[in-house]
């Protein structure tokens, strides 16, 4: 293989093979990709602005049944610490999030065996209706692959009442690595890579806009997770004419402290600053499809997240006024409105708010700052 050649197809758009992104990542200087990544943002996203959303991250439920061994916010059903969210506390939660000039609220959970498709179209109605303008970014393919299981029901069908019931997008949780062999080795209990990829399918066909990520830096190799970003490909390819599908793309590394995956088999987080800027700017490149790429300032910190600005990220993310699951497992960093606005325009960039739908936003005339507690 020439890197040239790969460069000028790359250039071209072109959906590149497993087997050339493998060579890029093992060969090509990493200032190049970068500046090939930078190019093809400056043509998707010609506005030249890095976005940056104000949501919060709930959890309806601790209660899981998928084992992940990544994860440490799960607790088993019965046990003392497993818990249900109650209506109250969503209502003191989302009040707080319209404070601080959020719209939209991330909502996952676990596996629970005891909720199904009745509890989730209840709540999200519930929701709506006490916060009409409420933007429910929600659930994700392995809670909907779980719960079409325990209530009998068809991805279609399920996905159809979400959506009647308030669901306004999905996100692209559970994904890790598409690939069953890592699947097998990190969260058996959730749905196969196939079925992912079909559950977005399906939300993509009935006009359902979601978001695909990447957890890497653990059990995969690099062809696997090439492998990862060509399945993605193909799927946003099969959406229908007009569909968004996957809006934005978010590769994040894996974090490892007190996690069974560390504690059991030794793995540990070993990506590098460079190998994360890596991935970021060979996500623009092998992902010619998806027009939004983001940084994972959470997981890799600010100053990292900021070169990934000219590596091909366009997006910062949120501010996460509460992220439960990843900083369970070690992830420290944290932002306010006014610190990841100032972080974007330290890295050379024009912040812009923006909703789920990649629409920009107006800050709002009052917006109460959130404090930050470690």
């Amino acid at each position: 293989m020439e890197l040239q050649e790969i460069y000028g197809r790359a250039m071209r758009f072109e959906f590149l093979s497993i087997e050339e992104g493998v060579f890029l990542f093992e060969h090509a200087p990493l200032t190049e990709l970068m500046y090939i990544a930078n190019e093809l943002r400056k043509k998707q996203v010609p506005h030249g602005k890095v976005t940056w959303i104000i949501d919060r991250n709930m959890n309806t439920t601790n209660v899981c049944v998928a084992n992940c061994k990544f994860c440490n916010f799960y607790r088993i059903p019965g046990h003392p610490e497993s818990y249900v969210t109650d209506i109250e506390t969503y209502k003191q939660k989302i009040e707080e999030t319209f404070r601080y000039g959020g719209e939209q609220l991330l909502l996952q959970g676990g596996h629970n065996p005891e909720l199904g498709l009745d509890y989730y179209t209840a709540l999200f109605r519930e929701l709506k209706q006490l916060f009409p303008n409420l933007k429910l970014h929600t659930l994700g393919p392995p809670e909907v692959a779980h719960i079409c299981k325990v209530s009998g029901v068809s991805h279609h069908d399920a996905l159809v009442a979400l959506v009647a019931a308030g669901m306004d997008s999905m996100p692209g949780p559970g994904a890790e690595i598409l690939n069953d062999r890592v699947r097998r080795l990190i969260s058996k209990g959730k749905c196969g890579a196939q079925e992912w990829l079909d559950i977005m399918h399906e939300a993509h066909k009935i006009g359902l806009t979601t978001t695909a990520t990447m957890m890497f830096g653990h059990v995969e190799t690099i062809e696997e997770r090439f492998e990862h970003l060509v399945r993605l490909r193909e799927v946003q390819a099969m959406k229908p004419e007009g569909a968004k599908g996957f809006i934005a793309f978010i590769p994040w590394t894996f974090q490892d402290v007190d996690t069974l995956l560390r504690r059991i088999r030794g793995t540990k987080n070993l990506t590098t600053a460079d190998e994360y800027i890596r991935m970021i700017a060979l996500s623009r490149i092998m992902l010619p499809n998806i027009k939004n790429i983001q940084a994972s300032w959470l997981t890799v910190g600010k100053q990292v997240a900021q070169v990934c600005l000219h590596a091909g990220a366009n997006d910062f993310g949120s501010i996460m006024i509460e992220e439960n699951v990843v900083s369970a497992a070690g992830a420290p960093h944290r932002f306010t409105a006014s610190g990841i606005q100032q972080a974007i325009r330290d890295a050379g960039f024009e912040p812009q708010l923006r909703n789920q739908q990649y629409e920009f936003r107006k800050m709002p005339e009052q917006i109460e700052e959130q404090v930050i507690t470690y």
